[in-house]
């Protein structure tokens, strides 16, 4: 040991004996917290719950604020200084935070600091004592300081220069006013359901006919672990409803998009997080979950069809296991979601033009099951390389049984009576592997992913049709391979004052589909419009983003630049369509400003452009029913939707609480929205997508966020908002070439949602949320109000290691969806009693 290790290994032993106590603790305080998601502590959870969410909590993680703080000793010769003591205080009272020494490369690194402003002491034998200040930001949780020279003990010059570091804080609403994280297991009033239930009460989103919308706005990306994926859609929702929560950890909101992200869905972007624990040796969880839905009926069924489902079962079993040691992570994750569900009850009354009225119901009682696995193994390979591979399987089995019939306007005649049956399978295989590599410095990273994804569609169709004098049954049947290859380069860069991202990402994409009619008597199906049709998607990309912090002003602007190639060929003996497809290259900026006032006040401003390609069944052209005089058909003339979005963001911060609220504005060209319309000489309805012209959306959000006491905090979510089509008249060709025309069409709608979490001794915690969603704008009509109520308790037992809860949804039965419609030639009023009321009792287990 030379001499210099010596004074200063004794100097680092001086500081770690006074402030031993005081580091142990941190230790294990940050070793808790890393676990928490599995191994929480009720009464732990009670304190460190600062600002609860609007509907679930935060993840304690993601409340975390710390950095890794690292960087290089040397000398004004630029020789790296082996053994030099490292002393970090707080600059307004010199308060000592933590101490080091640089190994033998001369560098340093040290963990767990909050962003905060701060002194960096660095001293070695020999030379002089530099002292530094430095600010500790919220925008990046690892980047490395600039490298601290020191002089020789004869050289008296003293240098001060100011180094910025930033730290990520993943909290609920970050100071990045961007990304927002909900713990799905805190979300007590819709835990044991699906995806799509728990993000019902969540800030800023709604559901609506089964999709999504953020801020009013359906044109959502949803993610699962960061990447598009079958299971979601590529672009779409499909599958939402059927993804168990238990397999989900916690879900992000990110509404402006940086420039790293696709640039596909204009309204933001939803990413699931599944569950995947790293504890050392075996651990795990299991876990039952049984309920039963709607538990009495609303409206009786129209005369001489069959029973509507009632008292529905719901039963979700899931398991997690993980087994970590020295390098290696093993995990996996296995949920089956079992359902009978109302899926739809709706009774309409159209008018036509001519003074016809018809009045139906269409009644589906739906079964569902839905098995899904992911396993993988993480390999530390060294300090700086890390390989993961995993593999996700998904199997969902859906059986419908409908029913529609149809009356004349005093319910004194049945006209007709349409029954169906639809079997679906769909299937889905998904392959990861992903590296990363660490460079010397802290947040240097250099990733690279593999992405390969297959899906398979299914589905059969058997229509019964009943006239006074006829019966006829339609058949249809749909197989549907769907494959992607995405391979991704991703480089960080840490900065003086932030960071650099840039990478390039490629995606091959081809669904080949097969569609076979098989008609009956008096059937409307359109035989000639089956067969083959290949879909084949070509998309390469390369960004590059830039983020800076100081202490008043943060900035982040990006751009991607995205190539797109869509070919969509299709039976060539198709009577309307012919195979299309487009092309383009696009550049998509963002650009985000904050100004942080001091420490309670922050504002910032956003812009961002995005895109919203067609989805592969948007332009599929094949003919099916939605009803039985309903005829949905894709559009391959369909073309993308562009999006400008601006946004101004404000953030209060008080020691109980915060206000969050944003001023958004979207203006978007080529809107795409479904058309619905009559041929001449037919009253069937023939619903097709098209490029609608402009459209806007502008809004103002808010968000108060208030801890009243240690039982007692409340959270308060309102969004209001505009949404505008502009006047607008396309060209319909199926089934024939038909003009449609439409006004302009506007309406002020928003939502309000508040949400009461309890937080009572010995682990008993109560949720209660109140949902409004004001009438709406929609396709050619709107929508009426809603109001639904939802009521969870549950409580840790057997040494917080068990979990047992009660919960209710829509606790009121009062959730209904009510609609007008006016269309080319008819009018309908539509009320749909489908199932919203569930009632679910669980049970888990951490071991």
């Amino acid at each position: 040991m030379n001499q210099a290790e010596s004074i200063n290994t004794i100097l680092l032993k001086k500081i770690y004996s006074l402030n031993f106590i005081k580091d142990q603790n941190a230790c294990a305080f940050a070793h808790n917290k890393k676990e928490t998601s599995t191994n929480i502590n009720p009464m732990t959870s009670t304190k460190l719950l600062l600002f609860p969410s609007i509907v679930i909590s935060s993840m304690a993680s993601a409340q975390t604020t710390s950095v890794t703080v690292s960087g290089r000793i040397t000398n004004k010769d630029k020789a790296v200084l082996p053994y030099a003591g490292i002393i970090l205080k707080k600059e307004k009272d010199s308060t000592f935070i933590t101490g080091t020494i640089t190994n033998e490369n001369g560098r340093f690194s040290m963990t767990g600091i909050k962003p905060d402003h701060y002194l960096i002491e660095a001293s070695v034998t020999g030379y002089n004592t530099k002292l530094q200040p430095i600010f500790v930001g919220s925008l990046s949780e690892f980047l490395e300081i600039p490298g601290i020279d020191l002089g020789p003990k004869k050289d008296t010059e003293t240098k001060i220069e100011e180094v910025t570091i930033t730290a990520s804080k993943k909290s609920e609403i970050g100071n990045q006013l961007d990304k927002k994280i909900y713990s799905v297991a805190d979300n007590i009033s819709q835990s044991g359901g699906s995806v799509l239930q728990s993000m019902q009460n969540l800030p800023g989103i709604t559901i609506q006919d089964g999709k999504v919308q953020l801020r009013g706005n359906d044109k959502v990306t949803v993610l699962i672990d960061g990447r598009q994926t079958a299971m979601t859609g590529f672009g779409s929702q499909t599958g939402l409803d059927n993804i168990p929560s238990s397999s989900i950890d916690k879900i992000e909101t990110i509404n402006n998009p940086s420039s790293k992200y696709d640039a596909n869905g204009n309204a933001g972007i939803i990413n699931i997080i599944m569950k995947k624990n790293k504890k050392n040796g075996w651990n795990g969880k299991v876990g039952f979950t049984a309920g039963l839905g709607s538990l009495w009926v609303r409206k009786e069924n129209l005369p001489t069809i069959r029973p509507q489902y009632t008292m529905t079962p719901k039963i979700n079993p899931s398991l997690s296991l993980n087994y970590r040691k020295d390098k290696v992570n093993i995990f996996l994750q296995a949920d089956n979601l079992y359902t009978q569900t109302l899926n739809k009850n709706e009774f309409v009354t159209r008018t036509y033009d001519d003074g016809t009225v018809i009045n139906s119901q269409l009644k589906r009682n739906r079964n569902t099951n839905f098995f899904t696995t992911k396993a993988g193994i993480d390999w530390n390979i060294d300090d700086q390389n890390t390989l993961t591979i995993s593999g996700m399987y998904g199997s969902e089995k859906i059986i419908d049984r409908g029913d529609q019939p149809f009356f004349n306007g005093d319910f004194s005649q049945r006209l007709r009576l349409w029954q169906f049956l639809e079997d679906e399978l769909k299937t889905t295989v998904m392959g990861t592997a992903s590296y990363q590599h660490k460079f010397k410095e802290a947040g240097h990273l250099l990733n690279i992913g593999f992405n390969y994804t297959f899906h398979r569609e299914d589905e059969k169709y058997f229509y019964d049709n009943y006239l006074p004098a006829t019966t006829g049954t339609d058949a249809f049947k749909l197989l549907s391979d769907e494959q992607v290859y995405d391979f991704n380069i991703d480089y960080i860069k840490p900065l003086k004052y932030g960071r650099i991202e840039t990478g390039i990402k490629l995606r091959n994409r081809s669904i080949p589909t097969n569609m076979q009619f098989f008609p009956g008597s008096n059937s409307v199906l359109d035989a000639s419009a089956g067969g083959k049709a290949d879909y084949k998607e070509f998309i390469p990309a390369v960004y590059g983003n830039y983020v800076f912090e100081n202490d008043k002003w943060e900035a982040e602007l990006g751009l991607r630049l995205e190539y797109v190639k869509i070919q969509y060929d299709v039976n060539p003996n198709h009577p309307t369509y012919k195979s299309d497809g487009y092309n383009y290259t696009q550049p998509f900026p963002n650009f985000r400003l904050g100004y942080k006032l001091n420490d309670r006040h922050k504002f910032s401003v956003f812009y961002n452009r995005r895109v919203d390609r067609p989805n592969e069944v948007d332009i599929r052209i094949f003919p099916k029913y939605d009803d039985a005089e309903i005829i949905k058909v894709g559009n391959p003339a369909l073309r993308p939707q562009f999006t400008n979005s601006v946004e101004l963001g404000y953030k209060y911060n008080w020691g109980s609480g915060y206000l969050y609220s944003a001023l958004y504005h979207r203006f978007a060209n080529g809107t795409i929205t479904r058309i619905s319309s009559i041929v001449p000489n037919s009253t069937l309805i023939y619903a097709i997508f098209q490029n609608a012209g402009k459209s806007y959306n502008t809004g103002l959000e808010a968000i108060w966020n208030q801890k009243m006491s240690d039982v007692y905090s409340f959270n308060i979510n309102g969004n209001l908002y505009r949404n505008q089509i502009n006047a607008f008249s396309v060209l319909n060709l199926y089934p024939e070439p038909n003009t449609f025309s439409a006004d302009k069409q506007s309406a002020i709608s928003g939502n309000l949602k508040m949400n009461n979490i309890f937080h009572f001794s010995k682990g008993l915690d109560l949720q209660f949320t109140a949902v409004y969603l004001a009438p709406d704008v929609i396709p050619q009509g709107r929508i009426q109000s809603r109001f639904s109520i939802d009521v969870g308790v549950k409580k840790a037992i057997q040494k917080g290691k068990g979990e047992v809860f009660l919960n209710a949804s829509d606790l009121l039965n009062t959730m209904v969806i009510k609609k007008k419609i006016q269309g080319v030639g008819f009018a309908y009023t539509s009320n749909d009693y489908y199932e919203t009321q569930v009632v679910r009792l669980g049970y888990s287990y951490k071991f």
